[in-house]
């Protein structure tokens, strides 16, 4: 039976929309996994799900699980929609001998709806570069963990990125920069951050709304021709990156003036452009494509064995977030173990997890993510534990490094965040927890 159920959960990382349903037993963490392998979000969706199950597979063949407790995981397929990806969360929540361990959404509107759920389940939400970017502050989203960037970490890096090329931030004065935004909560979460941004630079701010999915742009990039703005930023996903680049070289828009967002800073988001995507920059979670040390080991584990989906989508730049999304969950779930014990970790449990890991140089090293990724703390109050960001640039091919790491100006954003979680706090009636008395 339990050779059936891991060969059931391989099965669920296929190309098809129905996963087969995973079997967790007594000694086993389940882990679901929202998912679209289909419709127009599924060119950058495909990889990230292929990364995400073939770390847990990994974990699985070579170690024999998190400390000896195997992974089940089930795929659900969403569409990128928020209401399929709340039916996706109330079938799977209660699965295993401890429910679910997290939930990655890949979706800031699945996000938005889940966090109003997720207390009352005591699930966190694992939403690694995207979410809320107020839920940073533990204190009043104890579930939520935007780790390692939020896109107010995003919008701020790229202002800082602008000023650079321009020769200095007081260069920023009197120029015009653009967003070209997916129309939905995840596009518009960057607006607040660059309005403080302009508010304090002396730039001309323009937000610019795509609706979904983003195949028609054309009188938006019309009116970027008639503005002349001196940079755009990208906020797509899926089919909409690659339409943008092709309607900024219709029009003439100079493409290494376009900066998208890391959502927008994949394969997949340029090669449906051929030439016309040379010169395009976008920002980077930290890592990259590429092969690093933890690909050895899928090699030998995972991809020899053909117990995985990935195809030519393998190393490139979102099945290797997939693979940090899964590290980082099942590094929580790790620490969780450290006090409560080599077992099953409920989401209570892997919370506390997830608010005490500790992501030093020396572990990522030992994980195989060396490269990949720098230190990342988190903390009770602190719910993304990493500010930092770099720039690259597609040359036709593949991916350049043009940039070192710029930290965000906490400076900005930490009263955004203390602002906006201070609202959400009182709306909902929310008392913030007392960090100085969590353990």
């Amino acid at each position: 039976m339990l050779k059936l159920t891991m060969a059931l959960a391989a099965v669920a990382v296929g190309a098809t929309a129905a996963a087969a349903p995973a079997l967790a037993q007594q000694n086993e963490q389940f882990l679901p996994s929202l998912v679209y392998r289909t419709g127009p979000y599924a060119p950058n969706g495909i990889p990230f799900a292929n990364g995400v199950a073939d770390y847990w597979t990994l974990l699985n063949e070579r170690d024999g699980g998190i400390n000896g407790v195997k992974i089940v995981f089930e795929e659900c397929e969403t569409g990128y929609a928020t209401d399929k990806g709340v039916e996706c969360y109330e079938r799977l929540k209660g699965k295993g001998p401890t429910g679910a361990g997290y939930f990655s959404p890949l979706s800031t509107g699945i996000t938005f709806a889940l966090t109003e759920k997720v207390p009352g389940d005591k699930i966190p939400l694992l939403t690694m570069g995207y979410g809320r970017s107020e839920s940073r502050n533990g204190a009043v989203f104890p579930w939520n963990f935007v780790a390692v960037g939020s896109y107010w970490t995003a919008a701020d890096v790229a202002v800082q990125h602008i000023a650079k090329e321009l020769g200095g931030v007081d260069k920023l004065k009197g120029k015009k920069i653009s967003l070209v935004y997916h129309d939905s909560p995840y596009g518009k979460e960057p607006i607040a951050a660059l309005e403080e941004r302009a508010k304090k630079n002396g730039f001309t701010f323009k937000a610019i709304p795509v609706t979904h999915p983003g195949v028609e742009q054309k009188s938006q990039w019309l009116s970027i021709r008639q503005d002349r703005p001196d940079y755009v930023l990208l906020w797509g996903w899926g089919v909409m990156n690659s339409t943008a680049v092709k309607e900024a070289a219709a029009v003439g828009y100079p493409r290494d003036k376009v900066i998208g967002v890391w959502w927008s800073g994949a394969e997949p988001d340029v090669t449906p452009a051929g030439e016309q995507s040379k010169g395009y920059k976008a920002l980077m979670l930290q890592h990259g494509a590429g092969k690093f040390k933890v690909h050895a080991d899928l090699d030998k584990f995972v991809i020899s064995k053909n117990k995985t989906a990935t195809k030519d989508d393998y190393a490139q730049v979102l099945y290797n977030r997939g693979l940090l999304n899964s590290m980082l969950g099942t590094e929580a779930i790790r620490t969780a173990m450290k006090k409560y014990g080599n077992k099953p970790m409920t989401g209570e449990q892997i919370r506390w997890g997830f608010e005490n890991l500790n992501l030093t140089e020396a572990r990522i090293k030992e994980l195989g993510f060396e490269g990949m990724v720098s230190p990342i703390k988190l903390s009770c109050q602190d719910h993304q534990g990493a500010d930092v960001a770099r720039v690259q640039q597609w040359d036709g091919k593949e991916w350049k490094i043009i940039s070192g790491y710029y930290k965000a100006d906490l400076s900005i954003l930490d009263p955004m965040v203390k602002d906006a979680s201070a609202k959400y706090a009182a709306e909902k009636k929310i008392t913030p927890r007392d960090c100085s008395k969590e353990s």
